[in-house]
Formats: C-alpha cells, sequence, structure tokens
C-alpha cells in the first residue's frame, strides 16, 4: 500500500471513530450537537502535550485525552442535559467557540493559533484500524444493549420515557460522555497522523461537518454514518487536485443525497436490514 493510499485509510477510521460519537448522541438519543470539534480538540492537546512536554506514552496519552474529553463533556453535560431541541445545539456551538478560544490564547500551554508542531507520528495504520475495529464493536454493542433501548427511549420521546420512570438526564449525561470520548480519541489519533495541531483544525466547520454526516447517513443508522463518513472521506481526498472545486462537489453532493433521500443514505435502519427485507421479499414473491 503506497503512502498517499495508507493516509486516506487511516484518516477514514480517524473520521468514523469521531462521527460514532456524534452519531450515538444525535442520531440514537437526538440530541443535536454543533459542538463536538471541542472534544476532538481536548483530545488532540492532552495527548500532544503529555507526549511532548511529560514524555508519556503514546497509548496512555491518547487514552487520556478521551478521558479528558468525558470530563470535559461532563462538566458542561451536568446543567445543559436537561435543555431540549435546539436549546442544547446551541449551548454547544458556545462550547465549541471557548474551548477554542481557550486553547488559542493559552500561550504558555499550547502555543496558541501556531499550534504545537513535530508531534511523534504515532498513528500508524495498523493504531487507526485497531483502534477504529475496537470502538466500532463496542459501539455496536451498545446501541443493540439495554443502554441502547434507553437512548432510543430519549430520542423518540423525551416526555414520555420520563413519565415511565427513566432517568432521561442521567441516559442522555451518559451519551454524551461515550460520545465526547469517541471524538476525544480520534483528535488524539489526528494529532499522532499529523503530526500538527492547530485551534483553526477544531472549529464551528468541523463540529458542522461531524453533524452533517450523521446526517448525511441517517439519523439512527451507525452504519449509515460509516457509510457517509467513507463517501465523504474519499470525495474530499480524491478532488484533492482541482482544490478549488472540491467544496462545491462535496456540497453538491450533500444536497443531492437530501432532495433524494430526505432521511438519509440508510435513513434509521442498518445496512444489513435491507438485506434481510429484501431475502423477506423474495420468499414472499415465491
Amino acid at each position: 500500500m503506497d503512502y498517499y493510499t495508507e493516509g486516506i485509510l487511516m484518516l477514514l477510521c480517524i473520521n468514523m471513530i469521531a462521527a460514532m460519537g456524534v452519531s450515538l448522541l444525535t442520531g440514537f438519543t437526538g440530541i443535536f450537537t454543533l459542538g463536538h470539534a471541542a472534544y476532538m480538540a481536548m483530545g488532540a492537546y492532552t495527548a500532544a502535550i503529555l507526549i511532548m512536554n511529560y514524555d508519556v506514552a503514546w497509548l496512555p496519552s491518547v487514552l487520556a485525552g478521551g478521558v479528558l474529553a468525558a470530563a470535559l463533556a461532563w462538566v458542561v453535560g451536568v446543567p445543559t442535559m436537561k435543555l431540549t431541541g435546539d436549546y442544547y445545539a446551541i449551548a454547544s456551538l458556545g462550547l465549541c467557540e471557548a474551548i477554542r478560544l481557550v486553547i488559542e490564547n493559552w500561550q504558555s500551554v499550547t502555543r496558541g493559533a501556531r499550534g504545537i508542531p513535530g508531534i511523534d507520528p504515532y498513528t500508524t495504520r495498523a493504531v487507526a484500524v485497531w483502534f477504529f475495529v475496537a470502538l466500532a464493536l463496542f459501539m455496536f454493542n451498545l446501541i443493540y444493549s439495554r443502554w441502547g433501548r434507553y437512548f432510543r427511549a430519549c430520542r423518540d420521546d423525551v416526555t414520555a420515557a420520563s413519565l415511565l420512570g427513566f432517568n432521561t438526564p442521567n441516559i442522555r449525561l451518559v451519551s454524551l460522555l461515550i460520545s465526547a470520548f469517541y471524538c476525544g480519541i480520534a483528535g488524539a489519533l489526528l494529532g499522532g497522523y499529523l503530526s500538527f495541531i492547530q485551534p483553526a483544525m477544531f472549529d464551528m466547520m468541523k463540529s458542522t461537518e461531524l453533524t452533517s454526516l450523521v446526517v448525511f447517513g441517517g439519523l439512527g443508522s451507525m452504519s449509515g454514518t460509516l457509510l457517509a463518513t467513507g463517501i465523504i472521506t474519499l470525495i474530499t481526498e480524491l478532488f484533492r487536485p482541482i482544490s478549488q472545486y472540491r467544496m462545491l462537489i462535496y456540497g453538491a453532493v450533500l444536497v443531492m443525497v437530501m432532495v433524494l433521500r430526505p432521511d438519509g443514505l440508510l435513513g434509521s435502519r442498518e445496512i444489513w436490514e435491507f438485506r434481510r427485507a429484501r431475502g423477506t421479499k423474495k420468499e414472499e414473491s415465491r
């Protein structure tokens, strides 16, 4: 595998890890977010600072990035998880900008807008693939577990779920913590892949991109989110030689899918459910 293809594969794994985290919160718990780039930034800067300033090994540094991102989500989530509808989206947007401004102005630790160069390239192909496989297995087991049903109950009708005895603020908070952990891991792996991070990489556009991947794939479909991430990542990378038209193509694909399939590529179903439905139709037609 040549260096360019290997780079796309690693970027694909990193984007899919972050997209799975946002899909859990937005697609399965029904909390619309515009601030998950903040958790990626927390993971990326935590791992980079631990490795470069304190000589910590890369694996505990990456895991620490995920844990600190989840800790930040807990601090933010406790007072905001009772918000519903668009109110949390606005709060998450404020969080994203606040974290970016802190990073930009905390010169002694983060080097401000100059960013941190020279990070050890610890994100190899094997590291990216193993992290993706492990986190994907955990995520698919989670969404089909008892907690997955809790998340869907909060998404479908949070008031009804509350009346049935569900502790909906805690359930939504757990979803946020797991979601932030995934984005923190993705941010830490991104720093190891690029060997450079700066605040501009984690602005509102990055948060919007993550949320659009979930909507593009279908709310409530984890495999749809992975499929959408693969398509969008390949489009942005394959059209890099014509960079002046790349975002135009990116936008055109999003508009076309939203017009032709308003529920996203797979809607709320997983990809294997289509194959099962097709098999049932064939049996009925016999």
